[in-house]
C-alpha cells in the first residue's frame, strides 16, 4: 500500500481549512481564519499541488521469488511417515517467478536521493523510478529499515538537479491540520487527496517497533505506500505507510511516519550508521484507575515499572513509580510514544524528561546513548546430537534487544534461527524461543548451555524448558 501527500504553496496565498487567502506570505497557525466570502471559498489548492507534486515518484519494482515444487505423493501421509520431509521435497525442482510490485516515493535532495517505505522495496532486484515528467532512472537501494518501514534510494545517472520537497516539523502538526496526500493509487498515475490531520501518536497499527504515526482522513490506497503527507506550507509532514480497511481500499483511516522520524532513519541509512538512543527502562500507560490511586489530576503519561542499572534513565535519575509525562517538552500517553520520542534524539545529547513523583513534577536530565553490547551476544551454531541442533543462540543484551525489536531489560538466552531439517527444528524449537532449563539445570548464558549440552550428550534423554510468549513450555525428549 502506498500513499503520498504533497502540498504547495505559492508565494502570497495562504491556505486555511481548504482555502486560500490572498495575502503576502504565510500565516501563522494563531492568525489563520474562516474564509468571509464565496470568493474565498472558491479558491483552489492548485498552486500548492503544482510546487510540491514534482517531487513525488512512482516506484516499479521487481523480485525473483523461488518456490519448490512438491510431488502431489506427498499430499498421501502414508508417504510422510515412511520417506519424511526431505524425500518429499526432493520430488519438486524449484520454480522462479518474477512478482512486480507499485509504490511511491519521495526526492528529498535534488540529486536523487528519495525517501519511501521499507515494504515497497523489500526483496526487489530492480528498482525503476519514474518522475512527475515521465522521466525514468534505475535507482540504487542506499539502505532500508524494516522496523520503521523507511528506505532510501537513489537514482543513477542524474545530470540536472531535480525538484526535491522540503522537510517540516511533525512536532509543529495539529489535529484539524489540513494535509494533501500524492501518490499513484493503483496504479492510475499521480493522484492528489485532502484532507486533515485526524489524529497524532497512533500506535498498535503495524508491526513495526517505533509507532507513533500521524492519522489522516485524505485518501490512501495501494500504491501508495511510500508518498508524501504534506502540509499547507508545502513542506513534507510524513510519509504514508498504511491504512485502515476491511475492503483493501481507503475508509478515511491512514497513517503517516512522522517526518521527524524519517529525518533520523535517512540520515542514519546514507551514513551507515543508523543507530538510536534507549531508555533502559519499561513502564505501562496510565488508566483511570492507576491516576486514581496516584492521585493524578487525570489519566496521562508512562507509569515506569522498572528500571536497569547503569541504563541512561538511571544516571537520569529516573526511578520506579515515576510517570513520565513528556520528553523535551512534548507529552507523551503510552510506552510506544516514549519509545519513539527518545528515539527520534540526537545520540551524545541530553533528553528533558517531564516526571511526576509523589504529586510533584521534576525535571530530569537523561544522556541519549546507544544500546550497550554487554554481556557480550557470543551467537553461537548448535550441533552435535541435541535437541538445540541447528539453532542460532545467543545471550540477550540491550543492544541485541534493541536490533531484533524485543523488551531492551530482557535477559538470558535467546533462540535467533532454527535450520529446516534439524534436530532444533523436529523438537520444535523456534526462534524467539528463551532457553530457560535443560535438564533440570537453569540456563543463564550461553556458556552454561554449551556445558549442559555436552554433559547431556553422553545419554539420550532430554528434558528442557523454554520460555515462549511469556509462558514456560516443557518438553522431554530421547534422542
Amino acid at each position: 500500500m502506498q500513499a503520498r501527500l504533497i502540498a504547495t504553496v505559492m508565494t502570497g496565498i495562504m491556505i486555511v481549512s481548504g482555502v486560500m487567502f490572498g495575502q503576502i506570505g504565510l500565516a501563522s497557525a494563531q492568525d489563520r481564519r474562516l474564509p468571509e466570502s464565496q470568493t474565498e471559498i472558491k479558491m483552489s489548492l492548485s498552486p500548492l499541488v503544482k510546487q510540491t507534486a514534482p517531487a513525488v515518484v512512482n516506484i516499479y519494482t521487481k523480485k525473483v521469488v523461488t518456490t519448490q515444487q512438491r510431488s502431489p505423493f506427498f499430499n498421501d501421509p502414508f508417504f510422510r511417515q515412511f520417506f519424511g520431509e526431505r524425500f518429499g521435497g526432493a520430488f519438486g525442482a524449484p520454480r522462479q517467478r518474477v512478482e512486480r510490485s507499485l509504490g511511491s516515493g519521495v526526492i528529498v535532495s535534488s540529486d536523487g536521493t528519495i525517501v519511501t517505505n521499507h515494504h515497497v522495496i523489500e526483496g526487489a532486484s530492480e528498482i525503476r523510478v519514474v518522475l512527475h515528467d515521465n522521466r525514468e532512472f534505475d535507482a540504487e537501494l542506499v539502505g532500508s529499515d524494516e522496523r520503521t518501514d523507511l528506505a532510501v534510494l537513489r537514482l543513477r545517472d542524474v545530470k540536472d538537479e531535480l525538484p526535491a520537497i522540503t522537510l517540516g516539523d511533525s512536532d509543529a502538526v495539529e489535529v484539524g491540520d489540513l494535509v494533501l496526500a500524492i501518490g499513484n493509487p493503483f496504479g492510475v498515475g499521480q493522484t492528489v487527496t485532502s484532507g486533515i490531520v485526524s489524529a497524532l501518536a497512533r500506535a498498535g497499527v503495524t508491526g513495526q517497533d517505533y509507532q507513533s504515526f500521524i492519522q489522516t482522513d485524505a485518501a490512501i490506497n495501494p500504491g501508495n505506500s511510500g508518498g508524501a503527507l504534506v502540509d499547507i506550507d508545502g513542506k513534507l509532514i510524513g510519509v504514508n505507510s498504511a491504512i485502515f480497511t476491511k475492503s483493501g481500499g481507503s475508509n478515511g483511516i491512514g497513517f503517516a511516519v512522522p517526518v521527524n522520524m524519517v529525518k533520523v532513519v535517512m540520515r542514519g541509512l546514507i551514513s551507515g550508521d543508523l543507530r538510536r538512543p534507549w531508555l533502559g527502562a519499561a513502564g505501562q500507560s496510565v488508566t483511570a484507575d492507576l491516576a486514581s490511586s496516584l492521585d493524578l489530576d487525570r489519566p496521562h503519561g508512562v507509569l515506569i515499572n522498572e528500571v536497569r542499572q547503569g541504563s541512561p534513565a538511571n544516571r537520569g535519575g529516573l526511578l520506579p513509580g515515576d510517570v513520565v509525562i513528556a520528553v523535551n517538552g512534548l507529552p507523551v500517553d503510552n510506552p510506544n510514544e516514549l519509545k519513539f520520542r527518545i528515539a527520534t534524539l540526537e545520540l551524545d545529547h541530553n533528553a528533558e524528561l517531564s516526571v511526576l513523583r509523589k504529586g510533584q513534577e521534576v525535571m530530569l536530565r537523561m544522556p541519549l546513548e546507544v544500546a550497550p553490547e554487554l554481556p557480550a551476544r557470543d551467537e553461537t551454531e548448535v550441533e552435535g546430537r541435541n535437541p538445540f541442533s541447528g539453532s542460532k543462540i545467543a545471550n540477550v543484551n540491550p543492544a541485541l534487544a534493541d536490533e531484533i525489536g524485543i523488551d531492551t531489560l530482557s535477559n538470558g538466552v535467546i533462540v535467533l534461527a532454527v535450520q529446516r531439517d534439524s534436530l532444533a527444528r523436529r523438537a520444535r524449537i523456534q526462534p524467539g524461543d528463551y532457553i530457560v532449563e535443560v535438564n533440570g539445570v537453569p540456563i543463564d548464558s550461553v556458556a552454561r548451555l554449551k556445558e549442559v549440552v555436552k554433559a547431556g550428550e553422553r545419554g539420550r534423554d532430554w528434558s528442557i524448558a523454554v520460555k515462549r510468549d511469556g509462558k514456560v513450555l516443557t518438553a522431554d525428549f530421547t534422542l
